[in-house]
């Protein structure tokens, strides 16, 4: 507890101890985007308006999420299906998609992966061996990466190698994803 005894006259200025002022007692206004750190922004999601159907075997594939959840600062490009943020620093970034083989029980090995720059770098190693093939694996991945806030980009890939039929990627809403967002600098 704080006193205070008004005598006519201000005769000290008590500033109260560090930790001991709480939201409760902070005035309206008082904490603006000014005065705080600019964490978890830029930050994106998209996701795909329809599955990515007659993908290529065995071949990374650049995911093609071409609709934004959101996009904080206007840094996810919608038509090269990339973020390029301009404010540096690190960022979180993920992503999830669903791999199948549009003929049952045929995906062998499903992959996703993070590239920066056009190169990749993190994917998952999934190998589903030499019998019984799912018909669909859900694959997330996720990475901190450093971006510069100019010229750095990332993307999401994926590839997926069936025993027979073609590879899909589901890319809409209900399990293909993309996203980023700065943690710190």
């Amino acid at each position: 507890d704080m006193y205070c005894v008004y005598l006519g006259q201000a005769l000290q200025t008590v500033n109260p101890a560090n930790g001991s002022v709480g939201t409760s007692q902070l005035v309206d206004g008082a904490v603006t985007k000014a005065k705080t750190s600019d964490l978890l922004y830029p930050a994106f999601e998209a996701t795909g308006s329809a599955d990515q159907t007659g993908v290529a075997d065995n071949t990374w594939t650049k995911l093609t999420l071409n609709t934004e959840i959101f996009d904080t600062n206007s840094m996810y490009d919608t038509g090269a299906y990339r973020f390029t943020p301009t404010i540096a620093g690190k960022y979180n970034v993920y992503g999830q998609i669903g791999i199948y083989s549009n003929a049952n029980y045929q995906l062998q090995i499903p992959n996703i992966s993070i590239y920066k720059n056009g190169s990749l770098y993190k994917y998952s190693a999934n190998n589903e061996g030499n019998t019984n093939y799912p018909n669909e694996r859900t694959l997330c991945i996720t990475a901190v990466l450093e971006m510069n806030g100019s010229s750095d980009y990332v993307e999401l890939y994926a590839r997926g190698n069936v025993i027979s039929g073609t590879v899909v990627f589901e890319t809409s809403t209900q399990t293909g994803i993309f996203g980023a967002y700065r943690i710190g600098a």
